[in-house]
């Protein structure tokens, strides 16, 4: 697959076709690519339960709170870490809310279907009324503006949504970087079966949210209305951080009539798969947050190649972001072989023929991806 820079699209298609229904992946098999890749998962672990824990406190401890100055202290407070995050000698909590915003501005899937049901809006207006009972102010604030608390709770919905999913992939690539530490995992194809095998182990778990208002819990998204983890936040999650993104301050200009961003959110191409990490560590760059808090945790393997390059550190937040570009290659390749109508290896002409539109359509979008440049 190394060269086909020069090849017809068309060409392209079909060799990454063939090896999508051969079960390989889109990133190309060597050790130098599943060193890079595991390396920086398991960076990227090790920042995603952090910021899981952060966003599933926010969701269940700061709801409703319009000021929450401390609420990346995950509740412990002490003037060492209130200077540390002054010092931003701290994890950039701020990306994990970044992906947020963009899930809930994008929406699909059941999560973002149940908030804009009556059930929502009963459970929403109960939980209002129970945490500013004795606040007259708040209470006229809500009669005069009924959607301004409803539309807060649902922001703090997608706290909890996506630190719960967050939750599952750290604990997922933490264990995958354990397997390559023994010698488990040597190849790409290794990689992307162990992570498609604990999206499907985990595809059904329960997507919850309750929290406690004077002892007394309130189910936002009670079990019983079935939001899972595959369907309900990996899906969403993946079309909107890894596909459309938001276009970055400063990359484009936001003047409708200069037309460089398109009007509509489908057609947007702003995500993991198709960002240029060359701006990265510029102001006003998201992923440039990300970047720096794996650059903390990188395992030493991983650290020395990236000392041992043509710059050594002094473009160290890029090359972990090109890293990490081929690490999400091969999410996404777990991703598209779990969702597979049908099984690879199927004998039936109408099954082959649907699974060949559907790879097709995959491959449809990711045509002006950096596909190709990670390949290179």
């Amino acid at each position: 697959m190394a060269n086909t820079k020069n090849k017809p699209y068309s060409s392209v298609l079909s060799e990454y076709i063939k090896r999508l229904q051969s079960g390989q992946a889109l990133l190309v098999d060597n050790p130098e690519n599943v060193l890079e890749v595991v390396g920086i998962l398991k960076s990227y672990g090790v920042v995603l339960d952090a910021y899981s824990h952060n966003l599933i406190y926010i969701g269940e401890q700061q709801f409703l709170v319009f000021f929450p100055f401390f609420k990346y202290f995950n509740g412990d407070i002490s003037w060492q870490k209130l200077f540390r995050h002054w010092w931003h000698d701290r994890i950039n909590f701020e990306y994990a809310e970044y992906c947020m915003k963009s899930m809930m501005w994008h929406g699909g899937g059941g999560l973002d279907a149940y908030l804009d049901t009556q059930e929502f809006h009963k459970i929403a207006q109960a939980v209002i009324a129970a945490k500013f009972k004795n606040n007259p102010l708040m209470i006229g604030v809500n009669q005069l503006f009924p959607d301004f608390l409803n539309e807060q709770l649902r922001v703090s919905t997608y706290y909890s949504g996506l630190g719960q999913f967050w939750r599952v992939m750290a604990d997922i690539f933490l264990s995958l970087s354990d397997l390559y530490d023994l010698g488990k995992i040597t190849t790409i194809p290794q990689v992307v079966e162990y992570i498609k095998s604990g999206l499907v182990a985990d595809a059904s778990k329960p997507i919850t949210y309750d929290v406690k208002i004077q002892g007394k819990v309130y189910e936002i998204i009670p079990k019983h209305i079935g939001l899972t983890f595959l369907a309900d936040t990996a899906i969403p999650y993946v079309e909107a951080v890894f596909f459309r993104g938001t276009p970055f301050s400063g990359t484009v200009t936001y003047n409708a009539q200069a037309y460089q961003i398109p009007p509509d959110q489908a057609r947007f191409e702003y995500g993991a798969l198709y960002a240029d990490p060359l701006p990265i560590g510029g102001a006003g760059i998201p992923p440039t947050l990300l970047m720096q808090d794996m650059r903390h945790y990188l395992p030493e393997y991983l650290h020395a190649v990236y000392r041992n390059s043509l710059r050594g550190e002094d473009d160290l937040r890029v090359q972990i972001c090109m890293s990490f570009q081929k690490s999400m290659f091969c999410v996404t390749t777990a991703t598209i072989l779990g969702l597979m109508p049908h099984p690879l290896d199927t004998q039936d002409a109408a099954e082959e023929k649907a699974n060949l539109i559907y790879l097709k359509k995959w491959m449809n979008r990711l045509e002006t991806s950096r596909l190709f440049d990670v390949n290179l």
